[in-house]
């Protein structure tokens, strides 16, 4: 795919990452936090928490994404460099690259992916830490962890739904996003769910967009 302009006049699409480290706990997201602000370095637009099991983890991931200025531990090295992928100066960096939508005004997405038992037991409590933007149930880890046999049919089973409920039911308390994979067999019926990421091809992409009425150019 083309990195950019696009049609709608950014100079790149949305870029969101999955950094290699897990929100196990607190100090383990802490201990990685440098690899945050490495992947933010290269001008990326989100990053997503990887196996986001507890508050205490969420609240670290967020703060090591977000500048002093606004209570984060995020430093100065690369702003630069990322402020002329996004085509500003540095100082318009510095309050543009925040978590939205805790900030209005940021243009950071965090997201959460909350995909083991020890995340789905905290899902309330996770989802409620300011600065997350959207979070996703992750079926295939899920499985795993919860000892369902992967496979096309494995997001069927009963405890599988209930997850995914659970998870989606955290977002909408919320009033966060809530991803999941669509395909243009059911991706209007998930944008009526509540799904409004969805990981999608282009013919599902066309048929979503198209549903909600987006008036920005694709």
């Amino acid at each position: 795919a083309k990195g950019g302009p696009t049609k709608s006049g950014h100079r790149t699409p949305a870029v969101i990452v999955n950094v290699p480290v897990d929100g196990t706990d607190e100090a383990t997201v802490r201990a990685n936090a440098w690899m945050f602000q490495q992947v933010l370095a290269t001008g990326v637009h989100g990053v997503l928490l990887c196996h986001a099991d507890t508050p205490g983890a969420v609240r670290a991931f967020v703060e090591a994404v977000r500048f002093p200025a606004y209570g984060g531990r995020r430093g100065v090295h690369g702003n630069s460099t990322a402020a002329r992928i996004w085509g500003i100066t540095a100082d318009q960096y510095g309050e543009k690259a925040d978590a939205w939508p805790l900030n209005p005004n940021g243009e950071l997405l965090l997201g959460l992916k909350l995909e083991d038992k020890y995340a789905l037991e905290n899902a309330e409590a996770n989802t409620k830490i300011p600065g997350v933007a959207f979070a996703e149930w992750g079926p295939g880890d899920m499985a795993f962890s919860l000892g369902v046999k992967s496979g096309p049919g494995s997001v069927n089973a009963p405890q599988m739904q209930a997850a995914r409920s659970k998870v989606l039911a955290a977002t909408k308390a919320q009033k966060i996003f809530f991803l999941n994979s669509v395909n243009d067999d059911n991706v209007v019926d998930m944008i009526k769910e509540g799904v409004m990421i969805g990981a999608a091809n282009e013919k599902a992409a066309e048929a979503g967009r198209k549903f909600t009425k987006r008036t920005m150019p694709w």
